[in-house]
C-alpha cells in the first residue's frame, strides 16, 4: 500500500518520480483498512527537503500510511514560506487530542546550546511527554533523539571538538533486534552532528539497549523497550548529497569546514557522492513500520492507555 499525503505536497512530485506509490484521499477511502498514523514533527529550517527524505522511507513500507506533519506552534519557522506550513502542517496544539501509532522527531541546529536554553524547550519537553501516552512507538533522530534520551533518562550530550562529518563504518551489535532484521554486520551511515552522546552514560540506564555502534562515532542507536522509542543519533535518512551540500555550503560561505569523511569518490569534491546507506535506511524504517503495525491496538483510542 503507498503512503498518503496531499497531492499538493512538494514532496508528491518528488516520490513519484523515484517510484514511491503515493495515494489520493479517493483512493485511500475505498479501501477497508485502517492506515497507519504516521506523524513528522519536522524541526528543521528546510522542511521541504526533510520532508522528502522521511515520506520516502516512510512511503517504502507495503502498508497504507497517513502520513501527518506536525510543527512548533511557539517556533516561528525561518527557511521554509508560510503559505507552506499553513497549507500542510498543524501546530503540536491543534493535534495533540490525537494518537499516532507512530511519531518521527527530527533534528534541530540547535545542539550546541544547552536544551534549557533553546527558545522551545518548554514545548518540546510537553510534546514528549505526550509521546508516552498519545504515541503507539517514537523514532527521534539526531537532536531530537539526544533530547529525548536527555528528557527521559538524564543522558547528556558532549561538545566535540570538531564536527562529526562524513559517512562511517557501523556494527550491528544485535542482529535478532526486529529493528536490525536483514541489516548487515557491517555498514555505513551519514554523521554530522557537532555533539555526542556516550556508551558510559547509556550503560547506566536501565531499559536502554545500544543496538549501532562505530569505532570512531560512537553510539547511533538506542531502542527502549519500556516507551517503545528509538534513539538514532546519525543520519541513515540523508540524501546522497546532503553532506556534500552542508560542505558546499559552509565552503561558500567561508566557514572553516573539513572535508566530509570517505565521502566523496577518492576524496575528490568534484566527484559526485555514492550513496553507500539507502538499503539500510529503508530497511531500519520498513522494520521500524512494519513492528508498530504487529503491535499497535487497532483501535487508536488504545493507544497509550498502559501507560497513563
Amino acid at each position: 500500500m503507498p503512503i498518503k499525503i496531499p497531492d499538493t505536497l512538494p514532496a508528491y512530485e518528488t516520490l513519484v518520480k523515484e517510484g514511491v506509490r503515493v495515494m489520493t484521499e479517493t483512493a485511500a477511502i475505498r479501501q477497508d483498512i485502517r492506515p497507519l498514523q504516521i506523524g513528522l514533527l519536522n524541526l528543521m529550517p528546510n522542511k521541504i527537503k526533510t520532508e522528502v527524505q522521511m515520506a520516502r522511507l516512510v512511503g517504502a513500507s507495503p502498508l497504507q500510511v497517513e502520513f501527518s506533519l506536525i510543527r512548533l506552534g511557539g517556533h516561528k519557522a525561518k527557511n521554509t514560506p508560510e503559505e507552506h506550513l499553513l497549507a500542510f502542517y498543524e501546530t503540536f496544539e491543534e493535534v495533540k487530542h490525537r494518537t499516532f501509532d507512530g511519531l518521527i522527531i527530527t533534528g534541530a541546529p540547535v545542539e550546541t546550546l544547552d536544551y534549557e536554553d533553546v527558545t522551545y524547550w518548554n514545548e518540546m519537553r510537553e510534546i514528549l511527554d505526550w509521546t508516552h501516552t498519545n504515541v503507539h512507538s517514537t523514532l527521534n533522530i539526531c537532536w531530537g533523539a539526544m533530547a529525548a534520551i536527555y528528557h527521559f533518562h538524564g543522558v547528556p550530550k558532549y561538545t566535540l571538538k570538531e564536527k562529526a562529518f562524513g559517512v562511517y563504518r557501523h556494527h550491528n551489535l544485535n542482529p535478532s533486534s526486529p529493528y536490525l532484521s536483514g541489516f548487515s554486520d557491517d555498514f555505513q551511515i551519514p554523521v554530522s552532528r557537532w555533539t555526542e552522546v556516550r556508551r558510559a552514560d547509556i550503560e547506566n540506564k536501565p531499559g536502554l539497549e545500544i543496538l549501532m555502534e562505530s569505532d570512531e562515532m560512537g553510539v547511533c542507536f538506542v531502542h527502549e523497550k519500556a516507551g517503545n522509542r528509538l534513539y538514532v543519533f546519525n543520519h541513515v535518512e540523508y540524501d546522497s548529497t546532503s553532506l556534500s551540500d552542508e560542505y558546499f555550503r559552509d565552503v561558500d560561505a567561508g566557514v572553516p569546514i573539513k572535508m566530509p569523511h570517505n565521502h566523496f569518490p577518492h576524496n575528490d569534491p568534484e566527484l559526485p557522492p555514492q550513496n553507500r546507506w539507502r538499503s539500510h535506511a529503508h530497511l531500519l524504517f520498513g522494520n521500524w513500520i512494519n513492528d508498530i503495525y504487529q503491535t499497535t491496538p487497532y483501535d487508536l483510542a488504545d493507544i497509550g492507555k498502559d501507560r497513563r
